[in-house]
């Protein structure tokens, strides 16, 4: 149940990344109100998680799965650049967090 919370509370970072964005820099207030709604949410569930998982773990998955996501979701919604070195990058990332899940408790 713990590892749910952790990859909702990832997911909900991707939600704020990309209202952050959609924001224009606090400029439209309904996605900058989904961003700020979305951080809070995110770091609510992040630190039920952490009750039961390493703090490590818990952070480098979290942030791994928003570092992720928004790559992907930026490449789809926003057009931005997919080299191959991005995708490399991005593997990395998911491969840490494999072993992170692996190596941990719970």
């Amino acid at each position: 149940m713990v590892w749910i919370v952790l990859v909702a509370a990832g997911l909900l970072e991707i939600v704020w990344a990309l209202a952050l964005k959609a924001s224009d820099g606090f400029t439209r207030p309904v996605p900058a109100a989904v961003a700020v709604a979305g951080m809070v949410a995110s770091v609510v569930l992040l630190s039920l998680a952490m009750r039961s998982l390493p703090v490590g773990t818990a952070y480098v998955v979290w942030t791994g799965i928003g570092a992720v996501g928004a790559f992907i979701a930026g490449v789809i919604m926003f057009g931005e650049d997919m080299n191959a070195m991005r995708v490399i990058a991005a593997g990395l990332i998911v491969s840490g967090l494999v072993l992170m899940k692996i190596a941990s408790p719970a």
